[in-house]
Order: C-alpha cells, then structure tokens, then sequence
C-alpha cells in the first residue's frame, strides 16, 4: 500500500460538535456562518448566523444537557481514527515495512478545525495526504464544505504532499455490512416475536437537507437511497419492511422526506414495531443520542409503537473500519471503484450536477 510513500496521513472529516454548555453558542454561529448552510454574503450571513445562534442556543443547550452537557462525537471519531491507523499499519507491517500511517482529525465547526489539523499533518511531513470524509454520502453542505475549508487550511499551512480526496461510499461493502450487523444486534435474540417479521418496520434514518439544496443538483439524497439499498441487501431479511426518512428538520424551509417523526407515527396508526438505524451518522452524537433515542423514543411511546428499537451508528465496526482502510489504499495506489467513489470514479448519474466527483 506505499505506491512509493513513506508517511501517509490520513485526514478524518466531520461535523464537530459542542465541548461544553458554553461552547454551544460559537458552535452554531460556526455552523450557520457556512455559505454552504446559507447562501448569503458575507456581510449578510456573518449577523445572521449571529442572531440565529442567539435564538437557537438555550433549546440546543437543554438537547445537550441530555447528554452530559457537551457532544461526544470527537471522542468517537478519535475512536475510529485510531482503530483506522491500527488497520492500516497492520497492513503495512505485512505488505509494506517501514510504511508509517498516522490519522487526524478535523472538524468543520468546533476545535480541532481543519487549520490545527493541517499544522499538525505538516509536522508528520508525510508524502501523501488522504482526506477521508466520516459522511458516506456526499453533500455540499457536509464534505463539499469541509473538504472546501480544508484546501484553504492546506494553503495556509503550506502543505505541498500529493492529496487524494475520497468523495464519498454510499454503497461500500464493509459499510452495509457493519449497519446490518448492528441491526441484527438489535433485533437481539429474540429476533422478530411472535408476530414475525410482517409485525415490524426498519426505519433508515438520515439528516434532512432543505428540498432546494437537493433541487440544484445536490446527489445526497440519491446517494442515502443507494445506501439503503445496500444494508437491505446485505441485512438479506426480504420480509422486513423498510423506509428510508429523514429527521432533524429546522426552520421554515420544505425539506426531503418522508420525515422521520412522521413515519413514526404512521408506524403508531399501522400498529407496526419499529426498527431505527441511523445510515448517514458513522458516529454517536445528539441526533442519535437525544432525537432519536429519546426525542423519537418519546413519540413512540405516545403515538402507540408496540416496540422502538434502535440500531447503533457503524462507529468502530471491524467491517467499517476496514471499508475505511480499502478507501485509502485505493486512494494511494490511484486505484478507482465504482462502488467507493475514490478517485476517478464518479458514481453519480449525469443529472447530480452538485456531485463532489474531481
């Protein structure tokens, strides 16, 4: 896996999330400061996002509160960059000695942001770099923005070593599989009940994004439904009824759907047991952790749910983990998959124009 390379450092993407009940505030003001979250100027996005920040912070810091005050998603993404660099260094130890791997983090909205991480790849001075977004399905507002933000930080820092980009996997092997494990593990032993599979429904859920994001050619919706077919097939429980919804809407604007919270009470009305799996969060963090455990959890109950169950995100999942491995070989060997979306290989239709393919 050296293609020539010493030193590879792998850059691990992500959301970011509040440290603390005071980090909140900054931490939205980050988020809705992103043009590609509102598409404004500047000197009219800087106030705005300032005023939305102020309105919206007592609700988010009470979501928090559920959960000990403060995001637990760097913790869990420094997880799976370790277990990340134990894979590939493994690999390298059998395939490639004398092969160094090292893997950081960057969050797009609180610390360590992409300027630190940038610095800090510098002083590994690898010979390649690898960026590896944790989002598996592209979108402009997650790994267009943070890949968008990590040039600018890579310029700065002066980084010069040749840089791969992974665009995204919605349907990679090793994802699916670690989802389908993970909904298996939910299902527990007693499997379906008495009532069969015929009594419950799976639930994939994914954030939403406004309608008009996706009507400029934004390709994440095509690419969590390719995800969703994926887990279903490597679930292998034809049975089982499935849905693909979307949660953790906000503001006034129309967005994708179905939405989550009305599938749950579709769910209620239809008697039917429900299955959750979270397919665009790899990590825990407040919309696993509160909307969907409790926020949904509570709906459930109320809209008279037999059963709600939810599945974990792929997390630290051997089978995710080495889908992540296999991303950042091919990146390094220049390879190209039709099924990983590494470099080369568009696996958009003609029509997402917004697709991150380069």
């Amino acid at each position: 896996m050296s293609a020539g390379a010493k030193r590879i450092a792998v850059v691990l993407f992500n959301l970011g999330g509040p440290d603390s009940p005071e980090a909140v505030r900054p931490f939205l003001r980050n988020l809705f400061a992103d043009p590609a979250i509102i598409a404004l100027p500047w000197v009219l996005r800087r106030p705005l996002a300032g005023f939305i920040a102020r309105r919206r912070a007592p609700v988010a810091q009470a979501i928090y509160g559920h959960i000990g005050g403060r995001s637990p998603i760097l913790e869990e993404t420094q997880k799976q960059a370790r277990a990340l660099e134990a894979a590939l260094m493994l690999e390298a130890a059998l395939a490639a000695p004398g092969l160094e791997v090292k893997a950081f983090v960057a969050m797009r909205y609180w610390h360590p942001f992409s300027d630190g991480a940038a610095m800090a790849v510098k002083g590994f001075a690898p010979d390649h770099i690898v960026l590896l977004p944790l989002y598996p399905q592209f979108s402009t507002t997650t790994t267009g923005s943070s890949l968008k933000d990590w040039r600018r930080a890579a310029r700065k820092a002066g980084l010069a070593a040749p840089t791969s980009e992974v665009c995204c996997y919605p349907r990679a092997p090793g994802f699916a599989a670690a989802m389908a494990a993970h909904i298996r593990v939910a299902f527990g032993e007693e499997g379906f009940g008495a009532g069969g599979p015929q009594g419950w429904r799976l639930l994939l859920s994914a954030h939403g994004l406004p309608k008009r994001i996706v009507e400029k050619g934004d390709p994440y919706q095509w690419q969590v439904e390719q995800s969703a077919q994926a887990i279903v097939a490597a679930l292998d429980m034809p049975a089982l009824e499935t849905q693909v919804c979307y949660q953790s809407r906000v503001g006034p604007l129309e967005w994708i759907g179905p939405a989550t919270d009305a599938e749950i009470r579709r769910a209620g009305a239809d008697g039917k047991n429900l299955m959750v799996a979270p397919l665009a969060f790899v990590s825990e963090h407040s919309e696993t952790l509160v909307e969907l455990d409790i926020e949904y959890g509570r709906l459930a109950r109320q809209c008279g749910v037999p059963q709600y169950r939810r599945a974990a995100t792929a997390g630290t999942h051997p089978q995710f983990i080495s889908a992540l491995a296999g991303l950042v070989r091919a990146a390094v060997l220049g390879e190209t998959d039709s099924q990983l979306g590494t470099d080369g290989a568009r696996i958009c239709p003609p029509g997402q124009s917004g697709c991150g393919h380069r």
